[in-house]
């Protein structure tokens, strides 16, 4: 067990989650190429995932707690594979600054520690894909160590 009493199996378990994902994705990416509606590239990624043997729930409502209120749909997640990653996908020229904080704030009301931001409309499959983290320190595993950088950080971009 980690510091917050989780599991670190489970952890361990959304890394490779997260590579069968980008694994499927690059696929689809390969096979489709960019510039169909985010929504046919989500069909298909959730049905690739089921072969592979995964569970996947498509836009699931997630509510958000504010000012002691609760409301049952804060926003809803593109992908939500095994209960433990996020995935959100855009089909655009690039990602915006905004799409990965968004990202990172649904992983913060949902309580879980990695989200993968998938964009199929870029050009290469590299372009497209970003890892985000929510306190998920357990990343010495990962193949996909990607270090998202903000104007806060100090280095400009």
């Amino acid at each position: 067990m980690n510091k917050n009493g989780k599991n670190m199996q489970t952890q361990k378990d959304v890394e490779e989650i997260a590579r069968i994902v980008v694994d499927c994705a690059y696929r689809l990416h390969v096979d489709i190429g960019p510039g169909l509606l985010e929504s046919v590239y989500e069909v298909v990624l959730a049905k690739m995932l089921e072969t592979r043997g995964l569970r996947v729930r498509r836009q699931v409502p997630v509510p958000i707690q504010v000012m002691g209120m609760t409301f049952d749909e804060g926003f809803r997640a593109d992908l939500v594979v095994e209960d433990s990653l996020v995935v959100e996908l855009k089909s655009v020229g690039e990602f915006a600054r905004v799409h990965a904080k968004q990202l990172l704030t649904h992983l913060r009301l949902m309580h879980l520690p990695l989200g993968l931001l998938i964009n199929f409309g870029t050009a290469t499959f590299k372009e497209g894909v970003r890892r985000i983290v929510n306190d998920h320190r357990n990343i010495g595993s990962s193949s996909l160590r990607i270090h998202l950088h903000t104007p806060s950080e100090g280095n400009g971009t």
